[in-house]
């Protein structure tokens, strides 16, 4: 095996790779596009694309593909070849500065949300120089953005990227008047991804999962996750041998994997790479998302990323760990004396009063028929937004709001009383793992995300969010120095805390009397993607995006059509899944079961008319009214389908879909899942969650 020194970046154009390849002049213009904004030169294109394709070529690759995010929210690429014919029949390898730069992909299939007609076909992809080349399966990934020909952003990249300006551009000017001056402000990003693996065998026997992602019927196992023995246990081997090559892979791509490690349900696990620029960890966590789907199969294995596959254990989430950059200089990192680091409490209380302001946008940022699953299930955070601080900011933001002096606590040794086991100090603030937005030390642990999510989304709302408070802080000290400035910066943040402080909420997150003090606070509890999805339209929220040139109000408006639509549809598909399967899978199983029974019965009166067969009677009588019930609720089921298909407004089926057809779909789960425990496990049509939660 290779050392992963010598692997590690091996299929990317990165610094390294450029320093050696480019001449230094280029080089140098580039690091100024990348760093700085700069435009790039189209000579200094084509000296860039000539290194890249000679690079890629000796790696192997004969393609090169403009590797995007439509707003489907995964990524796409089309495979053009280097090859270009000669007179003579032979051919030689090319690629021009123009094709790094631009391409043309037929944007008429993609979900566009009325930004454009499906007659109206052509749309422009443009390279993302922040973003490095890469190479997977012989073909060079050239990340770019996605754009219409009137020039509407059709995809998850640009407006991460636009927000990202903004936040720079108001990070800038507030660190200007404490006497900073960076070349560069940024969002990083640390993504840990959660994910279930189950035999490739089982997978292949169960429509819903193939269809849907996840299981919509299945009792619960003998045994969940209540014994506590999978979180960090013992790897399988075959699950650790799938981890071996994945690492491998992703390493090659240049994707840090740092940690992973078995997760809290059984067959599920996670994996977390290192930080890095919040465009840059999208791209890589995109990435990840594909190798693991891809490779799982070279183990006779399937990667699950639904958020919730399995009814009754934990699903998988996406926590989104996010933080703000200046150089090498941790904006959030509140040092030895967080009371006494004004710029720091600056920056918290920008956070605080983005969260608080924008709430539903970020509630609505993670909203999707998978993750409604999850949110509020005692195993995720609920789907109400609120900010865990810890123990020391919580005091140091009490005492600015009520203007007590603050006494910071010592950290304090932790003796375990064994002799050669190490003395350490514990941390002054535990972990909260029921706040959906907690501190974490020096960033913020956004966990709602679902594990099948772009995080592009709530990356952009986040950033876009903190650029409105850093512009009201700059806006109010223009013109302040000294302690004039210090003074108004104190008073400012004391003033912002007070209006925002209901936002923060240091306790249990899952308690049954969190949601109706939350109502009481004003906080928006929006349980589900129907319920979440209106407030992006709201007309705060399109100023925020229009003030800061993120999004336009039509791409606004666009977005909201296209995750309506995307939840409907996907409703619709399980609907439908449902229905098939009940009336080609278990209706005829349970059926045949029956009249096996009912058979043993006639059979075992015949040859002893004195037998007791009471429990086959019983039996049968359970079945058959199994079949009843099952039957009831898929007519119920099906007519109210129906009834939604035919519903024009999307707002409206959406609601419908929610608060009606959901639920009467888990009235249909419940009847079956009630059956299959008394049918013969051979004659169950599908395996079961002992079959596929233990397969080794």
């Amino acid at each position: 095996m290779a050392k992963v020194s010598e692997i590690y970046g091996s299929m990317v154009f990165n610094e390294h790779t450029m320093q050696e390849r480019l001449p230094s002049a280029t080089y140098k213009s580039l690091r100024k596009t990348i760093e700085e904004g700069q435009p790039l030169d189209r000579e200094v294109a084509n000296v860039v694309a000539h290194a890249m394709k000679e690079w890629a070529i000796e790696k192997g690759a004969t393609h090169f593909t403009h590797w995007f995010q439509p707003l489907s929210g995964i990524t796409s690429e089309k495979h053009d070849s280097f090859i270009d014919p000669c007179p003579d029949g032979r051919a030689i390898m090319s690629f021009s500065g123009k094709e790094l730069i631009q391409g043309e992909p037929d944007a008429s299939s993609f979900p566009s949300g009325g930004l454009r007609a499906t007659f109206e076909a052509r749309g422009y992809t443009a390279w993302d120089p922040t973003s490095f080349a890469f190479i997977k399966d012989e073909v060079l990934c050239i990340p770019t953005a996605f754009c219409s020909y009137t020039g509407e952003a059709l995809d998850k990249k640009t407006p991460l990227l636009r927000s990202m300006s903004a936040i720079d551009e108001q990070a800038k000017r507030v660190l200007a008047l404490f006497g900073e001056a960076p070349a560069r402000v940024t969002t990083t990003v640390g993504s840990e991804q959660e994910y279930f693996l189950i035999s490739e065998k089982d997978y292949a026997k169960r429509q819903d999962l193939i269809m849907c992602g996840r299981t919509l019927f299945g009792y619960p196992p003998c045994k969940g996750q209540e014994l506590e023995e999978h979180y960090f246990g013992a790897i399988r081997p075959s699950v650790n041998e799938f981890m071996k090559e994945l690492d491998d892979e992703l390493w090659k791509i240049g994707v840090s994997a740092k940690t992973k490690h078995n997760e809290v349900a059984p067959a599920q696990h996670e994996l977390a790479p290192i930080f890095t620029n919040s465009n840059r960890a999208i791209d890589e966590n995109l990435l990840t998302m594909e190798k693991m789907r891809l490779l799982a199969s070279h183990h006779g294995l399937v990667c699950l990323q639904h958020e919730k596959p399995f009814e009754g254990i934990n699903g998988s989430g996406k926590h989104n760990n996010w933080s703000i950059s200046a150089g090498k200089t941790n904006l959030l990192d509140p040092g030895e004396t967080p009371m006494d680091n004004l710029r720091f409490l600056v920056f918290l209380t920008g956070v605080i009063q983005a969260v608080d302001d924008y709430q539903e946008l970020l509630r609505m940022s993670v909203a999707s028929a998978g993750n409604d699953h999850r949110l509020g299930a005692n195993e995720a955070p609920p789907a109400i937004i609120s900010i865990f601080l810890g123990d020391e900011l919580g005091a140091i933001v009490d005492a600015l709001i009520d203007g007590h002096a603050y006494t910071s606590a010592d950290k304090v040794a932790m003796d375990l009383g064994v002799a050669v086991l190490p003395n350490f100090l514990k941390d002054n603030t535990d972990r909260n793992r029921t706040s959906p937005f907690a501190f974490t030390g020096n960033k913020f642990e956004f966990r709602m995300p679902g594990s099948n999510v772009n995080l592009s989304d709530c990356n952009m709302i986040l950033n876009t969010a903190m650029a409105k408070s850093l512009k009201g802080f700059a806006d109010a000290m223009e013109g302040k120095a000294g302690e004039e400035f210090e003074a108004a910066a104190i008073a400012y943040v004391k003033e912002t805390l007070v209006e925002h402080q209901r936002i923060i909420f240091n306790g249990n997150g899952y308690s049954d009397e969190w949601p109706a003090e939350a109502e009481r606070r004003g906080l928006a509890n929006h349980r589900t993607t129907a319920d979440a999805l209106p407030c992006l339209v709201a007309p705060e929220s399109v100023a925020l995006f229009e003030e800061f040139g993120v999004l336009s109000e039509p791409e606004v408006r666009s977005r909201y059509e296209v995750k309506l639509e995307k939840y409907n549809k996907l409703v619709n598909i399980e609907a439908r899944t449902m229905k098939r399967m009940v009336r080609r899978a278990y209706l005829p199983a349970i059926n045949a079961y029956a009249a096996k029974v009912a058979g043993h019965i006639t059979a075992v009166k015949a040859a002893s008319a004195g037998a007791d067969t009471g429990q086959q009677e019983r039996l049968l009588e359970k079945l058959l009214a199994g079949v009843r019930e099952i039957d009831a609720q898929l007519q119920v089921l099906d007519a109210a389908h129906h009834a939604n298909i035919e519903m024009a407004d999307q707002q409206r089926r959406a609601n419908d879909n929610a608060h009606h057809i959901l639920p009467i779909m888990d009235k249909l789960r419940v009847a079956v899942d009630a059956v299959e425990v008394v049918v013969d496990r051979d004659h169950w049509p599908v395996p079961t969650y002992n079959d596929m939660l233990f397969y080794v």
